[in-house]
């Protein structure tokens, strides 16, 4: 029996197990490589008020405003406000962030209002967290179980009390656990164009949703304004800390456009930029560039070198050419619902990190707010399970100001798709489950478009035969996933932040509510 059983290993995972490790028996379960995860790829760094001209109250109001009306301000206030104090955990872990005259350089990213984010590598942030606090992480007594697929949450007496793990290809087996922490990241594979790693196939919602737990907040999907768009050339992305260096964005005919959707330009929301842009993308059937070639080449080159190499492979110097960019599926704001401790509806399980609805997103997320939201929630975990005697919460309370949640049922309602759908349906692969996505699921949405696509993807959940590889379990995952996605994003009848309805394009304060998606059962 472990007394954390913690499932991920991005930076809300091993940084919740490197506190939990000083308090019990630990076991960590990650599905590839250790430090295989989105943390990895996380170019533009991670935020936090540290600068004496900078504030947590001014992080708090930014963070409010890209939120669209639907952060919870306590979950933000604590977001903020810890801040300052998870990097000094970072720095004691051995992340070498980046240093200007001997103190740490700070940049400036869309929608912020002072320069607050903290980098290391230039723009492999994510990559030199994830190196130290897994090696920080290996030095401890923790257990470190990889290429380990969790496949189903074991709940007696309504409560999680352990895991089933498939292991390459063997026989599923079952560990227990006092605390089970869900760590496992986003959901990118739902859309054809992500920048999201393979791993990033939302599993860990799915579990939550078969155990019973509520989910939240699901119709928000973030689209990051700048992947690299080259043809027959996988996804790349391109940190918005390049704008906020003061790359421009141009479109095919070489005008800043920016300028006519938002005041703030290319500093805007990421919404608001990724809309811009696929608006600029229909009107000429090109993709837009991004144009560095302003900026000083050394500084450019410095700040960014990752990008500047991956450029390079494809024939593109970022300091002479125009780089060709297209929003990309890039972080889920819902998620398993949380209360500002992590915990979820389902008695003894617990969620941090991407996986989680803390309420700190809101409909769009703050750049550079989402590392941070890791290892804040990740940490109050830990602190939760070392208060003896802390009751589990009946109800996770919203802000007292919200409109009541509008709850859906548990289930999918496949005897109405069926009826709407009386073409045969084949059995889904994933390129076609990501076209469906993308395509009505994606940065514009419609009622007839969503209730095509939950029509569909309810067909494809009941032709699903029982899943035996972790690729048939990712595949199922995804489809149920998307389903609840879909119902969701038709649920919510107006447009907010990163969900954008173009039958219903205006925001509705009557709509400003949390749509919950209740789990299908708290036994097995």
């Amino acid at each position: 029996m472990y007394d954390y059983i913690i499932i991920g290993s991005g930076i809300a995972g091993v940084y919740t197990a490197l506190l939990a490790a000083q308090h019990g028996r630990v076991l960590v379960l990650t599905k590839a490589a250790l430090e295989e995860s989105n943390t990895r790829y996380a170019q533009g760094g991670i935020a936090a008020a540290i600068a004496p001209s900078d504030s947590p109250a001014l992080h708090l109001e930014d963070t409010l405003a890209a939120g669209a009306g639907l952060c919870d301000l306590a979950a933000v206030k604590l977001l903020t406000d810890e801040a300052p104090a998870r990097i000094r955990d970072l720095l004691r872990y051995g992340v070498p962030f980046d240093r200007h005259g001997g103190e740490i350089a700070l940049g400036l990213e869309g929608a912020h209002s002072a320069r607050r984010i903290l980098h290391a590598g230039g723009d492999a942030t994510g990559r030199h967290i994830e190196k130290s606090l897994c090696a920080a992480l290996r030095a401890t007594d923790a257990e470190v179980n990889e290429r380990a697929f969790v496949t189903e949450l074991a709940v007696e007496g309504n409560r999680a009390v352990g895991v089933w793990v498939l292991n390459d290809g063997a026989e599923p087996r079952f560990f227990g656990g006092r605390n089970i922490v869900l760590a496992s990241g986003g959901a990118g594979q739902l859309y054809t164009y992500t920048t999201n790693p393979a791993v990033a196939t939302g599993d860990g919602m799915a579990l939550a949703y078969r155990a019973g737990a509520q989910l939240a907040d699901l119709e928000f999907y973030q689209f990051h304004p700048t992947a690299l768009h080259l043809p027959g050339q996988p996804t790349f992305l391109i940190s918005e800390a390049v704008r906020g260096e003061g790359a421009y964005l141009r479109n095919s005919a070489g005008e800043r456009f920016m300028s006519r959707y938002d005041e703030r330009g290319e500093l805007a929301a990421r919404d608001v930029v990724s809309r811009a842009i696929a608006s600029e993308m229909l009107r000429s059937d090109q993709p837009v560039c991004l144009d560095l070639r302003h900026l000083d080449p050394v500084a450019t080159y410095a700040h960014f070198p990752t990008i500047a190499a991956v450029c390079k492979q494809s024939g593109l110097d970022i300091t002479r050419d125009l780089l060709p960019v297209a929003p990309a599926a890039h972080y889920m704001m819902g998620g398993v619902r949380t209360s500002s401790w992590g915990e979820t509806t389902l008695p003894g399980l617990y969620a941090c990190g991407e996986v989680a609805c803390t309420g700190v997103h809101g409909a769009n997320r703050l750049a550079s707010n989402s590392l941070l939201e890791g290892l804040v929630f990740g940490g109050r975990v830990v602190q939760r399970t070392l208060e003896r005697g802390a009751a589990w919460p009946e109800r996770l309370a919203l802000a007292p100001d919200f409109a009541p949640d509008l709850e859906l049922a548990a289930g999918i309602n496949h005897e109405d798709a069926k009826a709407r759908r009386p073409d045969e349906v084949q059995p889904p692969t994933l390129a076609n489950l990501q076209e469906l996505m993308w395509q009505h699921v994606g940065l514009e949405r419609s009622a007839a478009g969503l209730t095509s696509a939950a029509d569909t993807l309810s067909c494809w959940h009941d032709g699903l035969a029982e899943p035996h590889s972790v690729a048939e379990h990712e595949l199922g995952n995804l489809v149920q996933l998307g389903a609840l996605v879909a119902q969701a994003a038709l649920a919510r009848r107006e447009s907010r932040g990163g969900h954008f309805r173009s039958d219903a394009p205006t925001t509705d304060s009557a709509w400003r509510r949390r749509i919950v998606t209740q789990g299908l059962r708290a036994e097995g």
